[in-house]
């Protein structure tokens, strides 16, 4: 039996998948692997080699937190919490986004943060009896990530 499921204009998702450099740091297990079975079997050391190099890429990929927007909910990772207790939320990129991951880093916020991926978007969290004062959230396209959740907000 098929489902099919109503996308409303607010919802958003995105996977934060490893970057280019991790995917190819992961694939270099590939030959060292191969490289440890070549004096048992040349063909299984390739065959090893090759399995474990998908599985390590696969790993990373299948690992990787999803940030979603839905049903008036924000997931990152996996947390959420409604949008009606979210304030405005504000999309970042180059080095305003490099201060708000380092040195502006909020202690208290939730952090959804992977390396290699530029943009972020930080929301502050109104509800007062919310330990995090804020989200900060990766994100490839933060423009739409914060649009995304504007909308979750209007609608709900």
């Amino acid at each position: 039996m098929a489902t099919t499921r109503v996308q409303t204009s607010a919802d958003y998702r995105e996977r934060l998948g490893p970057s280019l450099w991790v995917v190819v740091s992961a694939a270099v297990v590939a030959p060292m692997a191969a490289l440890v079975l070549v004096p048992i079997d040349t063909t299984v050391a390739l065959a090893v080699g090759a399995v474990i190099g998908v599985a390590a890429i696969a790993l990373l990929v299948w690992v990787s937190p999803v940030v979603r927007v839905s049903e008036g909910r924000v997931f990152a990772g996996r947390a959420w919490i409604e949008a009606s207790y979210l304030g405005e939320p504000v999309a970042l990129t180059g080095e305003d986004a490099r201060f708000a991951r380092g040195p502006g880093l909020d202690a208290t916020a939730w952090h959804v943060i992977r390396g290699g991926i530029d943009g972020l978007v930080v929301v502050p969290v109104v509800d007062s009896d919310d330990p995090a004062r804020a989200w900060v959230i990766s994100s490839r396209t933060p423009d739409r990530l914060a649009a995304a959740i504007r909308r979750a907000q209007a609608s709900h």
